[in-house]
């Protein structure tokens, strides 16, 4: 059975978020940690919510 995909507008910020994960698991098993410190980095500023 087909799978129906499904597209989806991202910001560009998302997309970096996207690319980062994917090349950190390209990288696996030797694993680099510069790519999962960024990926992890890119996260953490998009969920960050501001002081009030």
């Amino acid at each position: 059975m087909k799978q129906k995909m499904e597209t989806m507008k991202v910001t560009p910020e998302e997309r970096d978020l996207i690319k980062s994960i994917r090349d950190y698991n390209k990288s696996f098993p030797d694993g680099y940690p510069e790519l999962l410190w960024f990926a992890q980095r890119l996260f953490d500023d998009m969920v960050r919510q501001p002081s009030l």
